[in-house]
């Protein structure tokens, strides 16, 4: 596997119940490494401009309100197969499809306030990252 790097976002739902501990430290557990880390509230504009790859679709208009409604945790994880290993810990996009011990299965209020983001791909990343991060604020 290469070594890589991924976005992770700690969702509204997640923020809201002080969930940020928790979920950083099975990232960890499982081998991935916070490189950068910043909460912050996502305005109308940005969450648009983040998921505008979702536009055309009939969820976008909820996915933006509920990514704009709390402060999110955005962090760059790495580590050997990151964005597999991310995606493994966090579960299945829908909660009562995860899998047991994933964030997902044990923190997910619903399929929309599924605590946590990560990218699906290499050039996603790279892209996802370079959205919210400069290379400044991302020290391995």
């Amino acid at each position: 596997m290469a070594f890589e790097q991924t976005l992770s976002i700690i969702k509204p739902d997640a923020t809201r119940r002080n969930l940020t501990g928790q979920i950083v430290a099975r990232f960890e557990a499982a081998g991935l490494r916070v490189v950068a880390q910043k909460r912050m509230r996502l305005s109308t504009e940005t969450a648009e401009a983040f998921y505008n790859v979702h536009k055309a679709r009939p969820f976008f208009r909820g996915l933006v309100e509920f990514m704009t409604s709390g402060p999110v945790v955005v962090q760059v994880l790495e580590g050997e197969g990151a964005i597999a290993k991310n995606r493994e810990v966090m579960g299945a996009t829908d909660p009562a499809k995860a899998a047991a011990g994933t964030i997902r299965k044990d923190f997910a209020e619903s399929i929309e306030a599924n605590s946590v983001h990560g990218s699906d791909a290499p050039e996603t990343a790279r892209e996802e990252i370079r959205f919210f991060f400069s290379e400044l604020e991302i020290v391995g």
